[in-house]
């Protein structure tokens, strides 16, 4: 691509094949857009919160225990598979969470060492409301594609996910 059409990794591959054309940065056509639109989409989800004075990371911990259902209840160990946060992110927004009462930490029944992280009943309001925001927003972000483009794009980063894992 060219002038105008050209974006920040277009500009980037072209620039790797100036100064050193002995190198294959092709990889990087996917790998630095799949980079850049993860920080741009985390900017406008925080910036779609923002009203209900969450984080995205907040949302992703409270939505994990809103979509386990009643009683809203996991404890670490599940929790953190499910959501794209480090072990000690998880833990501070556990931590600010709890804080806000929207999360309490219980004893687990079968091992009280374990503190499970239950929704409260203020914690289930708000991501109830925040996941409304957040998914008006995502519909937003993809909304220059078609249907079978979002698909496709869909299963192609499923795919990229699986040859990571």
């Amino acid at each position: 691509m060219a002038g105008d059409d050209a974006d920040l990794i277009d500009r980037l591959l072209a620039d790797w094949r100036r100064e050193r054309p002995d190198l294959d940065a092709a990889p990087l056509a996917v790998v630095g857009r799949v980079l850049h639109l993860a920080q741009a989409l985390e900017t406008r989800a925080n910036r779609a919160l923002k009203p209900v004075g969450l984080a995205y990371t907040d949302l992703d911990l409270l939505a994990t225990l809103r979509r386990s259902g009643p009683p809203y209840r996991l404890t670490p160990t599940v929790l953190r598979r499910s959501v794209v946060l480090t072990s000690g992110a998880m833990t501070a927004c556990l931590n600010r969470l709890e804080a806000q009462g929207l999360v309490a930490r219980e004893p687990e029944p079968g091992d009280r060492r374990v503190l499970a992280a239950v929704l409260t009943p203020q914690g289930l309001a708000l991501a109830d409301r925040a996941i409304g925001l957040r998914l008006e927003e995502a519909a937003d972000a993809v909304a220059g594609l078609e249907p079978a483009e979002r698909e496709a794009l869909a299963g192609l980063l499923r795919k990229l996910g699986a040859g990571l894992a």
